[in-house]
């Protein structure tokens, strides 16, 4: 099928240029200038002409962090692999990056195999995974190089949840070794868990069980100790490190010092971090539950810190952590302990609207707000050119973006398989309109006109910015 886009401003994240794009099939055959002759040839013979007028034109998203099917607490995320991939096509994005796990006595290749099993003819949109190593041993490292050659290069260990995915240092620094010597990018989630579990032991003796103390007993301080620390064992591993969900400028801080003295550390933040804040948490009764996730939300102050980190590039990306659990039935299995709530925060639909939010503020460029969806994640995770860039050849994901168009976030017309909003009642500007994905057009309209099981597995290729 031949479609031409016409009349619309491309943003790469290189910058806005009026272009009209022209595919073919799956992929981006050309951008020529509106009125040229090979814009007026393309009309002719397109089966299709898509007006996009007064509309930034952009590669889809690329959300590198979601979580969907994820056991956690005695329950798991409420969306599926086929109801998260279609939230996410109406939010723009056209691929997702989920994360396989590896159960403790359970190998890796065991792990990735159920995975593939959730997604495989569910997916709207094109995915990927990483891979979470939560039982280091001499057959999970080598099993890391095994998993590569499947595509999945990213591998994800935590210094947090004793019990459940913890690592010891010492098993950090050998999962980095390996990923040092196969070209790997080791993901760390950064906090100090063992100290944690103390700080939540005393709450909870002293009768302090309110959501609101989720966030008290995981203090800025120790996420940002864990970052220092992960940076140290990297750099004695010489491996690339990539932080995933950074939330608090003491963390930013020592990405910042490590990224200046040439240390190939990389990090993430996320919308909530940008626009939520421990206020929420507090709220009146069981209401802060809805906004426990981990790194718990931080003070406002932090707000700012996280947006210059964006425009100055020690943050490199942001992601969601999609991982959505329903207030009722799911997170009421905190009531009366705060540590029994689950973890995470639904948003693969907004995080496109809400960092064009940082555009309309001034905090971060039109080119910058491509970069951190879309562009630099493709990068990262070994997809660009294919992803995450308008350019002849690249596959065409591609959404119409219009920026004078307003609507409110609300539980009641987000398509996201859970019961609350985090930004319930807040009005954003700017709106998908159009979404195409692989050159079939998804989302049109304000409706799914795409279908499950038309999404790919994403075979990725090494980190694009390694040193």
């Amino acid at each position: 099928m031949k479609i031409l886009i016409s009349g619309g401003t491309v943003v790469n994240a290189s910058g806005p240029f009026v272009a009209d794009v022209l595919v073919e099939g799956e992929t981006i055959a050309a951008l020529v200038a509106p009125d040229s002759s090979a814009s007026a040839s393309w009309q002719e013979s397109a089966d299709r002409v898509i007006d996009a007028r007064g509309q930034f034109v952009i590669p889809g998203a690329i959300d590198g962090h979601t979580h969907m099917e994820m056991p956690f607490g005695g329950t798991q995320s409420a969306d599926t692999f086929e109801t998260g991939t279609r939230a996410a096509a109406f939010g723009g994005t056209t691929t997702i990056i989920d994360f396989a796990i590896q159960s403790k006595g359970k190998s890796l290749r065991e792990g990735l195999d159920a995975w593939h099993a959730k997604a495989e003819g569910k997916c709207a949109i094109d995915y990927g995974f990483h891979m979470i190593v939560s039982d280091v041993n001499e057959s999970s490292l080598n099993e890391m190089d095994l998993v590569i050659d499947e595509g999945v290069t990213s591998f994800k260990l935590f210094m947090a949840y004793p019990g459940v995915f913890y690592s010891t240092d010492g098993e950090i620094l050998q999962a980095m070794q390996q990923a040092s010597s196969n070209g790997s990018t080791i993901m760390m989630h950064a906090e100090n868990g063992i100290a944690i579990d103390v700080l939540v032991a005393q709450a909870l003796a002293r009768g302090e069980s309110d959501p609101r103390f989720h966030g008290s007993t995981r203090p800025a301080f120790l996420e940002g100790e864990a970052t220092h620390r992960a940076i140290q064992l990297a750099r004695v591993a010489g491996a690339p490190l990539y932080i995933v969900h950074l939330s608090a400028a003491q963390a930013l801080d020592e990405v910042v010092k490590a990224r200046d003295r040439g240390q190939s550390v990389f990090a993430e933040t996320c919308p909530q971090y940008l626009f939520l804040s421990d206020a929420d948490l507090a709220r009146e009764g069981f209401e802060g539950a809805k906004y426990v996730c981990s790194p718990p939300l931080r003070p406002e102050s932090n707000h700012a810190d996280l947006w210059r980190g964006l425009r100055t590039d020690d943050l490199s990306i942001v992601s969601t952590d999609h991982c959505p659990f329903c207030f009722k039935e799911q997170k009421e299995l905190g009531v009366g302990d705060f540590s029994k709530i689950p973890n995470g925060i639904p948003g693969v639909e907004h995080r496109l609207d809400l960092i064009f939010q940082g555009v309309e503020r001034g905090e971060i460029s039109l080119a910058r707000w491509v970069d951190v969806t879309s562009t630099t994640p493709a990068r990262m995770f070994g997809l660009f050119p294919k992803k995450g860039v308008l350019a002849p050849g690249s596959d065409a994901d591609i959404v119409l973006y219009d920026p004078d168009a307003t609507h409110t976030f609300s539980a009641a017309t987000h398509h996201m398989n859970v019961d609350y909003s985090a930004y319930e009642g807040l009005e954003v500007r700017g709106q998908v309109k159009t979404v195409l994905a692989r050159g079939v057009v998804v989302i049109e309209g304000n409706q799914f006109v795409g279908r499950p099981g038309s999404g790919q597995f994403l075979q990725r290729g090494l980190n694009g910015y390694l040193r």
